[in-house]
């Protein structure tokens, strides 16, 4: 979804919502809709909280363009990739002369969703100095660019997003219990996929479409086996793995439809890694513990591509090792960036 969609009509159906990519019929999800419709009619700080994958950028959108502010930017920026020497900058922009190499002015993130929204993702990361200046900022939503001579206002919605339990940070001491107070008036938390029954079969056919649409092919079927997967799967990536899942899968598949089943080697590795853990007791104490120690790596490795959205460098940040060193686990277990890469 870009930054210049249109505003829909509004109704109580799920047709706003599913401008957003957004689809279901759980009673999870309904809530879920429900409350993205009431917390766009107000202009307070919202907190989205969610697992990796559960659609929480889309649902800031949602909360924007079905808003009051829906003409002015949607402004998107993960803090976890701001860094500690440049938040200042990035938030508030600088004037010209300011440093050595500001040769000329430039605006922050705060002055371009001026009348719009401000999206900060994955706000668990930001850094203690982060912190301090946000909080700073939300207290009176006045702030002064570097070298700037005065303070300027900032007209904005703060829409802020985490996959973490921020309580938890409050009391180990890693995130300030004032900026959780700040960011927290209103909250929203994002139904993982294993809870939203039904759910996974209709995302499924949704994203078939768009596949359809994207490369200009028919639509393919679902298997009936491949349905009642979808439905039993438990999902730990949600709605970005199966999207990825089905994206996939509408590439490779040779027929009309769609048959996951069929391949145990992509679809049910988890499964087979449940079994591996039971006949290891039969091996050689060291040939079961590479093998525990090969299936640890690919699971978490396919884990953090998904979180990181196909971004190598981002996946290896997060799993602080050096880009090379991440490139060559991943080269080593066969695992292709290409599956987890979004187009959003």
């Amino acid at each position: 979804m870009n930054s210049d969609s249109t505003r829909t009509d509004g109704t109580d159906s799920d047709t706003d919502i599913l401008a957003f990519h957004m689809a279901g019929h759980s009673p999870a999800f309904e809530e879920m809709a429900r409350l993205i419709r009431k917390i766009a009619a107000c202009d307070a700080p919202v907190l989205i909280e969610g697992e990796t994958g559960t659609g929480k950028e889309l649902a800031a959108r949602a909360i924007h363009y079905l808003g009051a502010r829906c003409p002015m930017p949607f402004v998107p920026v993960n803090c976890g990739a701001i860094p500690d020497t440049l938040i200042e900058n990035e938030l508030f922009g600088h004037r010209k002369g300011a440093f050595t190499d500001a040769r000329d002015s430039q605006r922050g993130l705060v002055a371009q969703a001026r009348g719009g929204t401000l999206f900060l993702d994955e706000i668990d990361a930001l850094s203690a100095k982060g912190q301090v200046t946000l909080l700073r900022f939300l207290q009176d939503l006045q702030y002064r660019p570097l070298g700037g001579e005065r303070e300027e206002s900032a007209d904005i919605r703060i829409i802020a997003a985490t996959n973490v339990d921020l309580l938890k940070h409050v009391e180990s001491g890693s995130f300030r219990p004032d900026l959780l107070f700040r960011l927290k008036i209103l909250s929203l938390a994002l139904p993982p996929l294993r809870e939203r029954t039904g759910d996974a079969e209709l995302l499924a056919r949704h994203f078939i479409r768009q596949c359809s649409a994207r490369y200009g092919k028919p639509v393919k079927t679902l298997h009936p086996d491949t349905i009642a997967w979808l439905n039993s799967h438990t999902w730990p990536g949600n709605v970005r793995e199966l999207e990825n899942v089905i994206h996939r899968e509408f590439l490779l598949a040779d027929g009309p439809a769609i048959d996951l089943v069929r391949d145990p080697d992509r679809i049910e590795r988890r499964r087979l890694a449940d079994r591996r853990r039971y006949e290891t007791v039969e091996l050689d104490f060291g040939v079961a513990k590479a093998r525990a120690i090969a299936q640890f790596e690919r699971t978490f490795l396919c884990q953090l591509m998904s979180e990181a959205r196909g971004n190598v460098t981002h996946a290896a940040r997060i799993a602080g090792k050096e880009r090379r060193a991440f490139g060559k686990l991943l080269k080593k277990h066969g695992i292709d960036k290409t599956p987890y890469l979004s187009n959003q």
